[in-house]
């Protein structure tokens, strides 16, 4: 899954992919390089970021979701928590829900993907919108995630949503503490195991915690770290990535699963 946000202030591509024009060109070189899914975000979720309305959010992912939707085959994920621009972001094209919230911030967002039997992406978080990075810590955030996991799939179920439409993201970045993001990703395939009827999801690309580890490195700086990351996850049997860096993350899988057929 590549990353095309289309907002002023993500915290790595921010205000670059405005135009439907520059937006498009984007998409194309991710597909070029392997992307099986363009996932477009007009609300970032960045520490200290604004909610934006549901009509401004409109406003920025509508006309680039319509955009890339008549000119590529590849499926459209539209990255929102909100239900009535998940429902529009379908009409325009879109065939994924990304609600970072879980189906927590708003509800209609599991009505939308049951009546129009999407994808659905339910990522863990704690907290609301405005202070869901400044939670405190939790003792056991395996099992804190996997409580967060089960209430989603609760609330999925109970809209009639299939189990076979939904993925499971573990939210590296959210509500998590630097060392609880190396601790998910390092013992992520206890979460594969627990729950195996969903693909797990792990968007760690470019994220601060890489920028501290590599001794403050700027978002444009973190591709290696970024690599390594996914590298771990997919070992640990994520099954989809949502990066920045399509190529270079593809050779990684690559590597990995030629190294995994002989094991």
């Amino acid at each position: 899954m590549a990353i095309l946000n289309v907002t002023p202030d993500s915290f790595s591509d921010g205000g670059n992919f405005f135009s439907p024009d520059e937006a498009v060109k984007q998409a194309e070189k991710f597909i070029e390089e392997g992307a099986d899914i363009i996932d477009i975000g007009g609300e970032s979720t960045r520490p200290d970021s604004a909610r934006v309305s549901a009509e401004e959010e409109m406003r920025r992912v509508l006309p680039i979701i319509e955009a890339i939707a008549k000119r590529f085959d590849t499926a459209i994920s539209v990255d929102t928590s909100k239900g009535e621009v998940a429902a529009k972001a379908i009409e325009a094209g879109a065939e994924i829900i990304n609600d970072i919230s879980g189906l927590r911030f708003d509800e209609n967002v599991g009505e939308v993907a049951a009546k129009y039997k999407t994808g659905l992406v339910l990522m863990h978080l704690r907290g609301d919108f405005e202070t869901m990075h400044r939670q405190n810590p939790v003792a056991d955030i395996l099992s804190e995630v996997s409580k967060g996991f089960r209430q989603s799939l609760e609330k999925a179920r109970s809209f009639g949503i299939a189990e076979n439409q939904i993925a499971l993201d573990i939210g590296i970045g959210f509500s998590k503490t630097f060392e609880q993001n190396l601790e998910l990703l390092g013992k992520l395939d206890k979460l594969v195991r627990e729950f195996p009827s969903f693909p797990i999801f792990v968007g760690a690309s470019r994220k601060s915690f890489i920028g501290k580890i590599l001794g403050g490195a700027p978002t444009g700086q973190r591709l290696q770290g970024s690599v390594a990351a996914a590298a771990i996850a997919v070992w640990n049997g994520a099954r989809i990535l949502r990066v920045h860096d399509v190529k270079e993350t593809l050779e990684t899988i690559k590597v990995i699963e030629a190294i995994k057929k002989q094991l």
